[in-house]
């Protein structure tokens, strides 16, 4: 009987339920088409796992599956806990998971041994789109070879067990687009060599963590849950190149110290949040960003003549928040630049150097209605929607530089940031509405959830 121990408190993991209940009535997308009774059931299924043995995990062996390969042995031990975890195969993606020849399960791929190339390990584990129901069992901690997790648009309910962060080899951790509930998973922050984080698509909750920004990850999509809290300005240390923070409910400022991951980062996509103050200047040292969007959010004050600092950016969407002034000629002028959008803001005019930009017609976009520009361009705000905002601008030049948590020594219980009361502005839109963020490159096998026009 093999034991690992367990990390996952149990009384914790009991609001588990009343969460995954509520998130049930959210999700209405085909493939993840489960009944509130259903989903409770899966959860109380995980829960029971863990209450009935306490504080280790009790591993059941068949004795009739000879593995002589010990690391062969736990993946299949792990797998086969897997199997059991689930609710529903509709496509009989499991259907052949029985016997020792564990590299011959769908989805399961082995690859020699670093350390010993005569015998086999499991590399890769990949269920995407498998339509499975399930939750995740705590023997996933078995697969300490595994590289690459792909679990993404399946039917995968309750919490990421504490165990993954026995996975000590993983590189590519990808559940998206399940029904993963409960607050940041903390317990990838403990799997040393992952560098591609994917948990979007979810209804994970609550603060994003400091920590996470600290971690030598390539790439953190978190969009489309419900995180609240502010962002933490340990962001500017973060060495990704791609940080999606798009349709939660983060609040607060973006932290100056957005300006510090300038090296690395390539794509900034803080879509349809609650995000309020000024845009920071040093926003525009990020000169190696290819897309930068702030788009539906509650920003405010002018935009800052510092973006034409981005020098490669493509794609730049400041639209439906509340800008005001004018847009500068130099951020019209961006060498790069394909797609411009300053549209659904208090924006009063633009600068002569925007005339070419506006003049294009085939290989550029400028996106400037719903301003407060009066006659000089068409599907303008009224003069009366401009009134209370244009006559109360926001002097950025005034306003104290903001961050969450405010130090280091705060990391671990610094509260989140008061929200403020948001300006005169149209709602932000509905999530089906909001463009989802760019699809990344195909340097990651996993594929992205249903991608939708737009980047």
């Amino acid at each position: 009987m093999g034991i690992l121990p367990a990390a996952f408190p149990v009384a914790a993991a009991a609001a588990v339920v009343v969460a995954v209940l509520f998130f049930s009535t959210l999700v209405s997308s085909p493939c993840l088409a489960l009944t509130s009774h259903e989903v409770a059931a899966i959860t109380r299924r995980q829960l029971a796992n863990l209450e009935r043995h306490g504080a280790h995990v009790h591993i059941g062996i068949d004795i009739k599956v000879k593995v002589s390969n010990p690391r062969l042995a736990a993946a299949h031990r792990a797998l086969r806990a897997l199997r059991e975890a689930l609710y529903s195969d509709p496509g009989n993606f499991t259907g052949n998971w029985a016997g020792p020849d564990v590299c011959s399960y769908n989805g399961v791929r082995c690859v020699p041994s670093l350390d010993n190339s005569s015998a086999s390990t499991v590399a890769a584990l990949d269920m995407n789109a498998a339509d499975v129901a399930g939750y995740l069992p705590r023997e996933i901690g078995l697969l300490s070879d595994l590289a690459v997790l792909h679990l993404n648009s399946n039917r995968f309910c309750g919490v990421i067990p504490e165990e993954v962060k026995d996975m000590a080899q993983l590189y590519e951790l990808d559940v998206s687009n399940n029904r993963l509930v409960g607050p940041f998973p903390d317990a990838v922050l403990r799997v040393p060599r992952l560098s591609y984080l994917d948990i979007r698509f979810n209804g994970f909750e609550g603060p994003i963590p400091p920590e996470l920004f600290l971690k030598p990850y390539d790439a953190i999509f978190l969009n489309n849950n419900r995180f609240t809290s502010g962002i933490p300005d340990t962001i500017g240390r973060s060495t990704a190149s791609v940080i999606v923070l798009a349709n939660n409910d983060l609040g607060g400022c973006i932290p100056a110290t957005i300006g510090q991951a300038a090296a690395t980062l390539d794509q900034f996509v803080f879509i349809n949040n609650s995000l309020t103050g000024c845009l920071p200047v040093e926003s525009g040292l990020l000169a190696n960003a290819t897309v930068f969007d702030v788009s539906h959010n509650l920003l405010a004050g002018s935009i800052p003549t510092t973006l034409d600092g981005l020098a490669k950016v493509e794609q730049l969407d400041l639209s439906h928040n509340t800008f005001t002034g004018i847009v500068p000629g130099s951020v019209c002028e961006l060498p790069a630049l394909t797609n411009l959008s300053v549209s659904h803001n208090f924006l009063a005019g633009e600068d002569a150097g925007c005339n070419a930009l506006l003049a294009a017609k085939r290989d550029k976009s400028f996106e400037d209605e719903a301003n407060c520009m009066g006659d000089t361009r068409p599907m303008q705000k009224s003069s009366g929607e401009c009134a209370p905002v244009v006559s109360h601008p926001v002097d950025c030049a005034m306003t104290k530089p903001c961050g969450w948590p405010a130090s280091s020594e705060k990391l671990a219980h610094s509260p989140p940031p008061p929200i403020a009361s948001p300006p005169p502005a149209a709602p932000p839109p509905t999530h089906e509405a909001v463009i989802l963020p760019p699809i990344y490159t195909s340097k990651y096998q996993s594929p992205p959830p249903p991608q939708f026009a737009g980047y």
